[in-house]
């Protein structure tokens, strides 16, 4: 199990679930660029499972991932799932023949998501939802909303979430709806400024606090930017007995207690790695030494 955290609580709620602040992404699972199959089908098994024993109760994922890859191998390696085991999954987007990411928010889309979900999930109920937002021309973000909200109201989804969504989004959102988690790209290379779509991340993260909503930073370590050995944090890394990972998650752990990062890997070294992030604990020195406006 995982051991207590050096910075902030171990857990938050998720709506009415429990969970430990730091989860598993699963989009590293399938083959590369998110498609097909992975390598080493055991070795995507054995990632999982050792999550589990480690102590992670929260595992994102979304159908598209592989596309449906990501979702059958969590299945094949932890079905029947712990009891408190929260799978929290994505709709919004798709996958096309050559490998792009496209919007899909539509509502006969976004329903098709839903019950890809339950089905390659073996779920009666998605526990939570973010709706995906990619800018679509043909649909408003409200609509949006308003068609996982119906879904919602049919028992098929338990708690409503967002993702890649601005400050102006989250409010409007909260006028409809209880949402339980955010989950926006932020990490130490770019929480400072605008990012994909959206900008003012730290304002995003500013209303989750408030509110006391999870805040899930995806890509936390850049796509691996931020882990290269001789970039800007290994000194800072050495100093700490950790690695550069480590200490950009341990970052994120510190910078909010509503902070959930879901680092995601196909290795188990890497999984240990970053889980191994709980127990570095930053003084003030070095938080601002490697703040991004540092």
């Amino acid at each position: 199990m995982l051991l207590r955290f050096a910075h902030g609580p171990e857990t938050i709620k998720i709506g009415d679930f429990v969970v430990r602040r730091l989860g598993f992404g699963a989009m590293r699972l399938p083959g590369k660029d998110v498609w097909g199959e992975p390598p080493d089908v055991a070795t995507a098994h054995a990632v999982l499972q050792r999550a589990i024993e480690l102590g992670v109760n929260l595992i994102d994922t979304a159908w598209y991932y592989g596309p449906l890859v990501a979702n059958r191998l969590i299945v094949e390696a932890l079905y029947p799932y712990p009891s408190d085991l929260v799978i929290a999954t994505k709709l919004g987007a798709k996958r096309l023949p050559d490998k792009s990411w496209v919007p899909a928010l539509r509502p006969e889309e976004l329903r098709a998501g839903v019950e890809e979900d339950l089905r390659s999930l073996r779920l009666l109920q998605l526990p939570v939802v973010h709706l995906r937002w990619l800018d679509q021309p043909d649909v408003k973000f409200a609509d949006a909303l308003d068609v996982l909200i119906g879904i919602q109201r049919e028992g098929k989804i338990r708690h409503l979430a967002l993702s890649n969504v601005t400050l102006e989004q989250l409010e409007e959102a909260l006028k409809k709806t209880q949402i339980v988690a955010v989950q926006n790209l932020f990490n130490l290379r770019n929480s400072a400024g605008p990012i994909v779509s959206v900008a003012r991340p730290e304002a995003v993260l500013a209303a989750c606090e408030q509110r006391g909503i999870a805040f899930l930073p995806f890509f936390p370590l850049a796509t691996g930017a931020l882990t290269a050995s001789g970039g800007n944090l290994d000194a800072a890394a050495k100093r700490h007995n950790c690695s550069p990972a480590q200490l950009a998650i341990a970052w994120l752990l510190a910078r909010s207690p509503v902070m959930v990062p879901i680092p995601g890997t196909s290795k188990i070294k890497h999984l240990e790695e970053n889980l191994g992030a709980v127990h570095v604990a930053l003084d003030p020195s070095t938080l601002a030494e490697i703040a991004p406006n540092a």
